[in-house]
């Protein structure tokens, strides 16, 4: 049998679904590069033993709670129920650590954050009026997400380092005249991937005011919280009063990435003729069940025993780790001020932005900087970077996209930042002159 790719769905030719692939094929190909494009945890934090540590401890939790041998075994080795086994600790974790009060009912454990934006999304979206609004730049996960789906997309730019809530509302008004139902608003409040831009108080209470007038949910993403130091805001769905957040949870900062363990909280109550009110939660249930089936029993367990381990307070867990990422953030900032003093930056146009916290920063260039560049970059100067066009629904929003880039942290030691900054430096000033 013959395929073209014509016959394949839209997405598998939309340049955008290529972007991580480009970024692994370049960081293999040139495995001497310095790199600061993996949004990723810093490998040193991990423990081999801790993994085995952790699902003991959930063992002899279920123990502790009279459960039979037969059944927790069962626990580990079987499916687990669709919705997640863990929930009630999830829900304990996000009051000890997040303010949020919600029941075990109202929880999803899924395959990851990711999952749960896809499964957030194929429940909510009806229609082909129904249209997703994004803060942009925005994380790519969720923009190609929308794409498998043939959701439409309306991007909202960050003005002045913000999601600025006007903006907001000028999108819903722009789309509701085009005939179209902006159903809901992804953002990440803190820290945000790409741009590394934080909301303030006064915003996220404007937000959420113009989403109650206009009836707009708001999928609320918040990986880099409990990974970052200082004050923490509150988020979005401690704010919430309406029930018009649904918050998207993610332990592969906190915990660990390989577990692939992440969560929605839906605690929003849907209307049914037929069987009365039910939770948002149990509907995005209903689709996971014919996705993944369930989140492995085994990834939960070690998530669950790291939960115990701290109570729950996986900000306590993570003060280290949230330590040697703001270090790292700071040494990247110094590294760029000193390779780039006030008097030449303004000469050559060139500027960032100071995140607080987080795993990334973005750099406004003097220059396209696309995959030609950074392939540029990767040959002649052995630094990875990543460019903010990937992150912008349509590839590049004007300058804003196609002269910037991003830069991940998290990842490097001292030495390579410094070794790394070094590099781009001398990049960023071959580009300018050429």
């Amino acid at each position: 049998m013959k395929l073209s790719v014509n016959d394949l769905h839209a997405s598998v030719s939309d340049p955008l679904l290529d972007t991580m692939n480009f970024l692994n094929e370049i960081t293999s190909r040139y495995p001497n590069a310095i790199s600061f494009a993996p949004g990723r945890p810093y490998d040193g934090s991990f423990e081999l033993e801790d993994v085995f540590r952790h699902i003991r401890r959930y063992l002899d939790h279920l123990g502790a709670q009279r459960m039979t041998a037969g059944r927790i075994r069962a626990s580990v080795y079987q499916y687990g129920p669709t919705a997640g086994q863990i929930r009630d600790l999830i829900a304990a974790s996000l009051e000890a650590d997040e303010g949020i009060t919600v029941t075990p009912e109202s929880v999803v454990v899924t395959v990851g954050a990711q999952e749960a934006m896809v499964l957030a999304l194929r429940t909510l979206f009806a229609g082909p009026d129904d249209v997703l609004l994004v803060a942009c730049p925005c994380y790519v996960g969720i923009i190609g997400a929308a794409r498998t789906l043939d959701i439409a997309v309306a991007p909202v730019a960050e003005r002045d380092g913000q999601l600025q809530p006007a903006d907001v509302e000028a999108v819903i008004r722009r789309e509701r005249a085009r005939g179209k139902r902006p159903k809901a608003l992804y953002v990440v409040p803190d820290h945000a991937n790409p741009s590394g831009s934080t909301m303030d108080r006064r915003s996220r209470e404007r937000l959420l005011d113009v989403a109650a007038r206009h009836d707009l949910l708001i999928f609320e993403d918040n990986p880099y919280r409990l990974v970052s130091g200082g004050e923490r805001l509150p988020t979005l769905k401690a704010l919430d009063r309406e029930q018009i957040v649904l918050h998207i949870g993610s332990y592969s900062k906190t915990v660990f990435p390989g577990a692939r363990v992440g969560f929605a909280v839906a605690d929003q109550v849907v209307s049914d003729d037929a069987a009365g009110p039910v939770l948002l939660a149990d509907e995005l249930a209903k689709v996971k069940s014919m996705i993944t089936v369930n989140t492995s029993s085994l990834s939960q367990a070690a998530i669950a025993g790291a939960l115990l381990a701290c109570d729950g307070r996986l900000s306590v867990a993570n003060e280290a780790a949230a330590a040697r990422y703001g270090q790292a953030m700071r040494a990247t900032l110094a590294e760029l001020d000193q390779r780039f003093p006030a008097d030449r930056r303004q000469a050559l146009g060139l500027d960032w932005n100071r995140p607080a916290g987080g795993f990334f920063l973005s750099l406004r260039v003097p220059f396209p900087a696309g995959n030609a560049a950074l392939r540029r970059s990767a040959e002649d100067f052995a630094v990875l970077w990543t460019p903010m066009s990937y992150f912008y629904p349509d590839g590049v929003a004007g300058d804003a996209g196609g002269r910037a880039i991003r830069l991940s942290v998290s990842y490097l030691t001292r030495a390579q930042i410094t070794e790394g900054i070094g590099r781009l430096a001398r990049f960023i000033e071959s580009e300018a002159g050429a």
